[in-house]
């Protein structure tokens, strides 16, 4: 059995980006001794919908936010999935990039969103996308499949985190409050049909003009809301239990029966 924290932070436009930082990262410090795994949610430094921030805030992989992060996690003997920041490409341009880290401090992977929101606005025509699937095994959560919000919409990328025997998929989110009900029946589904520990963490509070919708959850590989946080910021703990993916799985093979033309 292992702990899981999300971290669901408020990032309204109230706060400064800089102020933020030190703030989530004494919340992340806060879980020592609390979780095997921490996890916090998509460009939470200034918010999924600040897109007029992106140039301002890019930063490279060894900046000192993700150094930051890696002293966290070491400090507090954890992994942590430290959500998502706008990274500088060393071609220059950017790109949406979650940092994996391990209790030793060491970056174990980095995943560049996929699918990238805004249909020809904001991060769908400032950023680049990533092109491969990341997945760590050996995790408190087993093998673990990275994915980034908007990415959750699209069941090909998870489906191919399965084929590669993901058994918990870790969402970082910016999800927004009026399709807040998509959310919760899409993270169900990506449980459901991979027959996997879904461990999604989502953002709130007012950002641009967009309110964040929370309700970060953790789904099992049966497709059960196991637990689910409000719509403020809260930190949500849940018991993962590993085995429930093999014997779930064992239970209803419905893997073998897929058929592509």
């Amino acid at each position: 059995m292992s702990r899981v924290a999300l971290l669901q932070i408020d990032v309204s436009d109230t706060e400064t980006p800089e102020a933020r930082v030190l703030r989530v990262l004494d919340l992340v410090a806060q879980q020592k001794g609390k979780c095997d795994l921490a996890i916090l949610p998509e460009l939470w430094k200034i918010g999924a919908f600040n897109s007029g921030a992106l140039e301002a805030y890019a930063e490279p992989t060894d900046s000192e936010l993700v150094k930051q992060l890696q002293q966290a996690a070491k400090s507090g003997n954890f992994w942590l999935h430290g959500g998502s920041f706008v990274e500088r490409l060393a071609d220059g341009g950017m790109s949406n990039t979650a940092v994996f880290i391990n209790p030793a401090g060491e970056i174990v992977d980095f995943y560049r969103k996929m699918h990238l929101y805004g249909f020809d606005r904001g991060e769908a025509i400032l950023l680049n996308r990533g092109t491969q699937i990341v997945t760590t095994q050996d995790t408190p959560v087993g093998h673990a499949g990275l994915a980034i919000c908007y990415d959750l919409r699209f069941p090909e990328l998870f489906r191919g985190m399965g084929d590669l025997g993901v058994e918990t998929i870790l969402i970082s989110s910016g999800w927004p409050t009026p399709r807040i009900n998509h959310w919760r029946v899409l993270n169900q589904a990506r449980a459901i049909e991979n027959q996997a520990w879904v461990i999604a963490c989502n953002e709130v509070g007012l950002n641009g003009d967009i309110m964040l919708g929370g309700h970060s959850m953790v789904v099992s590989p049966r497709g059960e809301i196991v637990a689910e946080a409000g719509t403020s910021e809260e930190v949500l703990y849940a018991d993962i239990e590993l085995a429930q993916v093999a014997q779930f799985r064992a239970e209803h093979p419905f893997q073998k029966d897929r058929f592509i033309r």
